[in-house]
């Protein structure tokens, strides 16, 4: 079965609260026609208001995030949609398993495919909490990242614990992916996030591609605002 189709129209139930969170997080099961998997749900009624983050919400955020990531071709977001739940409409994302033999400090300073990936990623949606923890290494080997709530705002916010490559060319492979995405940015993807963002938002996200590629190299740490977010993980 399609996991967006499930996590779109399967049913919700409620199994427990994610208490380290620190908006509302919940751990359903969703079910659809004999098929069940566990999800993550955030309803929007239990995001805390963030003065940082006036316009549209904390889910609409983690979807648009989950667009961009697909958009790549890396699918380093779980699969994410926007529906209704229990407590109302709400972001639900693909439960993921981790591997609990990974040492996670040394993969966060590790030079893993995947988390070069996710630091491009990263910059082009201006992740403002990219922690450790919001890092999640799977037993098949893949490292996914979650957490996507405050990210794409107009001011630069990166924070981030992904910063090994600060000032290295970005491969060759991750140009050719930005330069794939901005023309979706101008297109079918432009239009998909702004049924979550701002016009402005979208526009920005498209200027900090055309940064990164007129850089060509992976950004530096700013001076202007703390670099990693705290805790770290």
């Amino acid at each position: 079965m399609d996991v967006l189709r499930l996590l779109r129209e399967g049913a919700l139930e409620v199994q427990g609260r994610l208490v380290d969170a620190s908006n509302a997080t919940l751990f359903c099961v969703v079910a659809l026609d004999g098929v069940e998997a566990g999800c993550v749900y955030k309803p929007v009624r239990g995001e805390r208001p963030l003065w940082d983050f006036p316009d549209g919400t904390l889910a609409g955020r983690e979807v648009s995030a989950y667009l961009v990531s697909e958009a790549t071709g890396w699918g380093v977001v779980p699969p994410t949609v926007l529906r209704d739940g229990p407590f109302g409409p709400g972001m639900c994302q693909l439960w993921v398993d981790v591997d609990e033999t990974v040492d996670l400090v040394e993969l966060v300073g590790s030079d893993h495919d995947d988390l070069r990936r996710i630091a491009v990623l990263d910059a082009v949606v201006n992740n403002a909490d990219r922690k450790g923890g919001h890092l999640l290494p799977t037993p098949a080997g893949p490292v996914v990242g979650v957490d996507h709530g405050v990210c794409f705002a107009v001011e630069d916010k990166l924070r981030t614990v992904l910063w090994q490559w600060r000032g290295d060319p970005l491969p060759p492979e991750a140009c050719e992916v930005l330069h794939r995405l901005r023309a979706e940015l101008a297109g079918s993807l432009g239009a998909s996030l702004m049924e979550h963002l701002t016009r402005r938002e979208v526009r920005r996200t498209a200027d900090r591609v055309d940064r990164l590629l007129a850089a060509g190299t992976f950004p530096f740490p700013s001076d202007d605002w703390p670099a990693v977010p705290w805790p770290p993980f």
